[in-house]
């Protein structure tokens, strides 16, 4: 298995992971619930150590592909400038979940304001985090890309091309 397939199996998880634990840490903030909010910051922390990993093997992904028809050289510059924000937004995500499951076992007084930093914090992650999966996708899925974006500045990656023709060969 080499660094693309690790990529594409894993990246999903960290995305996926942080969405749920914005809902379970939501969810345990509300009701009060200390074993819910420590689940949630358990998971946080889980999906910062898998984000390291589905960073890592980006760049043996970008190899894979950058020369493959129909990828676009700017979707892959900002996917990767993106992922690089989103490794580090993540990692404080991670370091402030350890942080607050301490504190919320020691029920130190400033529980309850780490908690809602950390879900305001989580929020902010899970929206560049679906971004960054949005610029991924779009990377091999051109159907999915707004306005169907060409490679721009000298690319020579020409699968776009004929794009159209499927669609009027079909009207046969």
């Amino acid at each position: 298995m080499d660094a693309t397939h690790v990529h594409l199996l894993l990246t999903h998880f960290p995305i996926v992971g942080t969405i749920l634990g914005v809902g379970i840490l939501a969810f345990g903030q509300f009701s009060n619930n200390q074993t819910i909010k420590q689940v949630a910051l358990v998971k946080f922390s889980a999906m910062a150590v898998l984000t390291i990993p589905v960073f890592l093997t980006g760049e043996g992904a970008e190899e894979t592909v950058e020369h493959l028809p129909g990828v676009s050289e700017s979707l892959i510059s900002q996917h990767e400038e993106l992922a690089e924000k989103a490794i580090w937004l993540m990692g404080i995500l991670g370091v402030l979940s350890i942080i607050n499951v301490f504190v919320l076992f020691k029920k130190l007084a400033i529980a309850n304001a780490l908690t809602i930093a950390t879900l305001v914090v989580s929020l902010a992650t899970v929206g560049v985090f679906v971004k960054v999966g949005s610029l991924g996708g779009q990377i091999r899925h051109s159907e999915i890309r707004a306005n169907n974006v060409q490679p721009q500045n000298g690319e020579t990656n020409q699968g776009l091309i004929n794009a159209g023709r499927a669609e009027d060969e079909d009207d046969d």
